[in-house]
C-alpha cells in the first residue's frame, strides 16, 4: 500500500492544532477507557508530523527544535498521552542521530518518512532484565522483559536495549514485528492511561550488528549525551501543555458562571478572588514559557554545534533544562489541582473527567525524582559544577 502524500502548505503548528482539536472531542472518554489509541495514532501518521524531526536529506522536514517542541506542547494541551508517545517518537529519532552515523540510519529514516512509521520505546536502561548474548560475528540474541515501554504497542519500529555479560548496554533498532517481540498490555495506571507504557517481552529475539547503535554509542561524547536532555525538555513541554489545557478549560468555564452567592458582583469574571487565582495561574505559566524558550534555544545551539560540542557547552544546556523542568513540574501540579478552586463543585462531575489533567502530570512528573533536579541546579549555583551526563540528566 502506498503511503499518502503530504502537502505542507500548512505549518506544522497548524497541523498540530487541528489534531488537538480532533483529539479534544474524545480525550475525556478515552482517558477513562485506557488502552491503545489506535485511531488517533493513525491520524498522527496521516498528518505527516512523524517526519518533522528527520533531516530533509532523508525525506523529512528537518524542523528546528522550537517547532518540534511546540507541536508536542500543542497536543499535550488536550491529550498528554498522545503528546507523550508522539514526543518520544521524535526523541527516538534524535537518539539514533546522536548514537549512530548517517550510513547506518539513512535507510531507517527514509522508510519512516515514506511509510509514516511510528517509533516506539523499549529502551529503559534502568531495567536490566533484558540480556544480550552474541551468537556469531554479527548476530545477537535479546531475551527478557522491559518495563515502562511507552508507545511500543502499535509502533512500527522499536528502539530496544539490553545488557551483555560484561554489563555493557547495547541499543538496537528493529521492526516491531520482529519474531519474538510481544507486549503484555499491562499498563493500568492512574494517569497517562493511553501511553501503553507497560511491559515488553523479548523471547530470543535475533538482532544483527548493523542494527546496534555502536558508533559513537550512548553517552560517549558531550554531543551524544544530549539525548537525556531532549527527553527532559519533552517533559517540560508536556507539563506546560497540560497546565495550559487545564487553564483554558477553567477560564472558559468561569467566563460562563455566576459569582459565588457571597460575592458583591454578579458574574464570576468580576469576582476579585477569582481574578487573583487566574492572575497566579497566568504569571506562573508565563514564567515556564520563558524558561522553556531559553532551554530550547540552548539545546538548539548545542545541536547545531554537533560533534564538536564540549562538556561546558553541554552543561549549560543541562542547567537550563533542569531549571525549566523544576518550574514546569511544580506549576503543572499546582494549576491542575487548583483549577477546581475557581470552577466550583460542578467541575468535579465524573462526566467531565477534569481530574485527568492532574492525574496525567502527577503520573508523568514521577518519571525521575524532581529532588535530584533541585540538587543539580543547587550544586551548580553554589560550586559551578554542571551535572554529569546520565540517562536522566
Amino acid at each position: 500500500m502506498n503511503a499518502p502524500q503530504h502537502h505542507f502548505s500548512q505549518s506544522a503548528i497548524e497541523i498540530a492544532q487541528k489534531l488537538a482539536k480532533t483529539f479534544a472531542e474524545t480525550a475525556a472518554e478515552r482517558d477513562k477507557q485506557g488502552g491503545n489509541p489506535k485511531a488517533e495514532r493513525d491520524l498522527i501518521r496521516q498528518s505527516g508530523l512523524l517526519g518533522l524531526s528527520i533531516p530533509q536529506a532523508f525525506g523529512g522536514q528537518g524542523a528546528d527544535w522550537k517547532t518540534i517542541f511546540k507541536t508536542i506542547q500543542t497536543i499535550a494541551q488536550v491529550d498528554s498521552s498522545l503528546a507523550h508517545v508522539y514526543g518520544f517518537h521524535h526523541l527516538l529519532i534524535a537518539t539514533v542521530q546522536l548514537f549512530a552515523q548517517k550510513e547506518q540510519y539513512s535507510t531507517w529514516f527514509e522508510q519512516t518518512t515514506e511509510q509514516n512509521l511510528f517509533w516506539g520505546n523499549t529502551l529503559n536502561p534502568l531495567d536490566k532484565r533484558t540480556t544480550v548474548q552474541q551468537i556469531s560475528a554479527d548476530e545477537y540474541i535479546f531475551h527478557g522483559d522491559k518495563s515502562f515501554c511507552s508507545g511500543s504497542i502499535d509502533s512500527d519500529i522499536l528502539l530496544c536495549s539490553g545488557f551483555n555479560a560484561q554489563n555493557k548496554l547495547l541499543i538496537g533498532v528493529i521492526p516491531t514485528q520482529r519474531d519474538g517481540v510481544s507486549f503484555l498490555d499491562d499498563w493500568n495506571n492512574m494517569g497517562q492511561r493511553q501511553t501503553d507504557s507497560g511491559t515488553s517481552h523479548f523471547e530470543q529475539v535475533k538482532i544483527y550488528e548493523n542494527e546496534l547503535l555502536l558508533n559513537p554509542g550512548p553517552l560517549s561524547t558531550p554531543y551524544s549525551s544530549l539525548r537525556p536532555l531532549i527527553a527532559q525538555l519533552i517533559f517540560v513541554h508536556l507539563f506546560l501543555g497540560v497546565a495550559e489545557g487545564a487553564f483554558e478549560v477553567a477560564r472558559e468555564t468561569v467566563q460562563q458562571q455566576k459569582a459565588w452567592s457571597k460575592s458583591l458582583v454578579e458574574n464570576a469574571v468580576n469576582d476579585p478572588f477569582t481574578q487573583k487565582h487566574f492572575a497566579e495561574f497566568y504569571v506562573q505559566l508565563e514564567g515556564v514559557r520563558l524558561l522553556a524558550n531559553k532551554a530550547v534555544e540552548t539545546l538548539q545551539k548545542a545541536w547545531d554545534i554537533g560533534e564538536s560540542l564540549d562538556a561546558e557547552q553541554r552543561g549549560e544546556v543541562s542547567i537550563a533544562i533542569a531549571t525549566a523542568k523544576i518550574a514546569a513540574t511544580n506549576i503543572s501540579l499546582y494549576i491542575t489541582q487548583n483549577i477546581f478552586q475557581v470552577m466550583g463543585a460542578r467541575a468535579t462531575t465524573a462526566k467531565l473527567n477534569l481530574d485527568r489533567f492532574w492525574r496525567n502530570v502527577r503520573t508523568q512528573t514521577l518519571h525521575d525524582p524532581i529532588d535530584y533536579k533541585y540538587q543539580e541546579v543547587g550544586e551548580w549555583v553554589l560550586t559551578g559544577k554542571v551535572p554529569d551526563p546520565s540517562f536522566y540528566s
